[in-house]
């Protein structure tokens, strides 16, 4: 007999899954065979290195988490280009709010991250005897888990390891969810060691990570499970973002050094996933970096979003009275030619010689766009966070970053939370690090921009227009404002078809 999972792709992984008479390969890590047919536990130490992996895996694609994050925001879309991009509107319906429960990567994001929830409790399974390091380790992990779980699809379903083949998981509402991840960060800050700024010290699971991942779960609490902000919660979150500060996490005064692979007081936790996805998607075919390579000539981001920050909008080179968040495109061949932050205007090469498509035309990306569907190779302003100058396949992608916790602490100032701080102080002393102009007032409106500027493509823009109640209302580039369900993502059907415990969500 093996005990297995399953989170449900097609009829044959129903088969594979639910039932005794397939053969599955002994490879496959969330079988545990034993003689007696029971559950017999797994080696807590590689288990955890898998973990790690399962991790890096799931950031690197942009596919995952970081498509559900971010393409349904102001911030990025997936524009069609000729047939390029077309992809039967997997990328439109995203950013358009017109998904349904058969949508692609909802259904691949729900397989990959309740797989990893439940191999993370095979490793907290007493049979597998870790120590308390390891499941602290093992709890901050799937707290993570089911906090995208939660914000994304509401209701968390729940299969322990020894439970039996004919079981169906049972699932958890988003009160036990809330609750469950709770007492797994409280378990994480008790067990984990603190960390202290640099590479080494910030790549696996912390204190100081679960400080900040329960920091912005408390700032969540009302967008999760509604009613209004508790002020001792904000209390709370403010008294985690200074015990973060105590370790020495601090702002950094260059902004795009600190998306490097090298020390920096910011990075909270970060994972060797490759930059690539995150450079290839919006860089034009030809924009080749020093290995060569073109771009994969696909996303933006909005006009609403570009011009939120300042300076010149029609050009972004230096010089043009923009703030050092929003980059600059280089005219003299540095940065191998391809600029920081937002590409606007003609592109150059790595000698300074202006660009040209590949029918020949100026290579001008431009503000202006004819729809999310008809655009040319040109259209567009395009994103570049990790820059590819240190190598394409760079392995540093930032998960957890100090500038978020500081504007988390903005926003519970805000929200009734309890703090001698003052948060236009705290604003301005991170837009002067930012070489922007002093903001005059702080309220939700400006905080929601500025947490846009600061963390763009950092995966939190959909999860704060939840918060500030501006994701399905407001209208963006070639977003009308959507149904007030679309806050949750569908259940797939498949998931819905063999577990009778979960419930579709409102509105699928």
């Amino acid at each position: 007999m093996k005990r297995a999972l399953t989170f449900i792709l097609s009829l044959a992984s129903i088969y594979v899954f639910y039932g005794c008479d397939i053969d599955v390969e002994e490879k496959d890590s969330l079988l545990i065979e034993t003689a007696s047919g029971e559950f017999g536990g797994v080696d807590p130490t590689t288990s955890l290195e898998g973990a790690y992996e399962d991790l890096r895996a799931i950031m690197e694609s942009q596919e995952r988490i970081l498509a559900l994050s971010e393409h349904p925001s102001d911030e990025y879309m997936g524009p069609t280009r000729g047939t390029d991009w077309g992809d039967n509107g997997i990328w439109r319906t995203l950013h358009q709010h017109t998904w349904s429960a058969n949508h692609n990567f909802i259904r691949d994001t729900w397989n990959q991250v309740n797989e990893r929830v439940f191999k993370l409790g095979q490793i907290l399974h007493p049979a597998s005897a870790a120590s308390t390091q390891q499941a602290a380790e093992a709890k901050f992990l799937r707290a993570w888990y089911m906090y995208w779980i939660l914000d994304f699809w509401g209701q968390v379903p729940i299969r322990e390891p020894d439970a039996g083949i004919d079981e169906d998981p049972i699932v958890l509402n988003a009160t036990q969810a809330f609750n469950t991840i709770l007492e797994d960060l409280d378990d994480a800050i008790a067990d984990l060691p603190a960390a202290a700024p640099g590479v080494a010290n910030t790549k696996s699971a912390t204190k100081t990570a679960a400080q900040y991942l329960k920091a912005k779960l408390l700032l969540n609490k009302a967008a999760f499970l509604g009613g209004s902000e508790d002020p001792a919660d904000m209390t709370t979150v403010i008294s985690l973002v200074d015990s973060i500060s105590a370790e020495g996490f601090a702002l950094e005064d260059d902004y795009f050094e600190i998306f490097r692979s090298t020390d920096d007081n910011e990075t909270i936790f970060w994972t060797p996933s490759s930059i690539g996805p995150r450079v290839w998607c919006g860089l034009h075919y030809n924009q080749p970096t020093r290995d060569n390579a073109g771009g994969w000539n696909g996303f933006t981001t909005t006009s609403d979003f570009y011009n939120l920050f300042e300076g010149d909008q029609n050009i972004n080179v230096l010089g043009s009275n923009q703030e050092e968040r929003r980059g600059y495109v280089p005219t003299d061949g540095s940065l191998q030619g391809i600029g920081l932050g937002f590409l606007i205007g003609q592109q150059y090469d790595s000698t300074g010689v202006a660009l040209k498509d590949r029918a020949g035309n100026p290579l001008v990306f431009t503000l202006e766009m004819p729809g999310i569907s008809g655009n040319n190779e040109r259209t567009g302003v395009r994103i570049i966070k990790y820059h590819p100058n240190d190598g394409a396949s760079r392995q540093h992608v930032i998960l957890m970053r100090y500038a978020d916790a500081y504007l988390m602490k903005v926003e519970a100032i805000l929200r009734g939370g309890t703090s001698s701080d003052d948060p236009l102080t705290m604003i301005n002393d991170l837009r002067a690090l930012r070489e922007a102009q002093p903001a005059t007032t702080v309220d939700f409106d400006y905080l929601l921009d500025e947490r846009g500027r600061e963390l763009y493509l950092e995966m939190w823009r959909r999860n704060d227009l939840i918060r500030f109640e501006k994701f399905t209302a407001e209208t963006w580039q070639f977003k009308e404002a959507s149904e007030s369900y679309r806050v949750k993502f569908p259940i797939p059907e498949q998931a819905l078809a063999t577990n009778p415990n979960l419930i579709q969500n409102e509105g699928y």
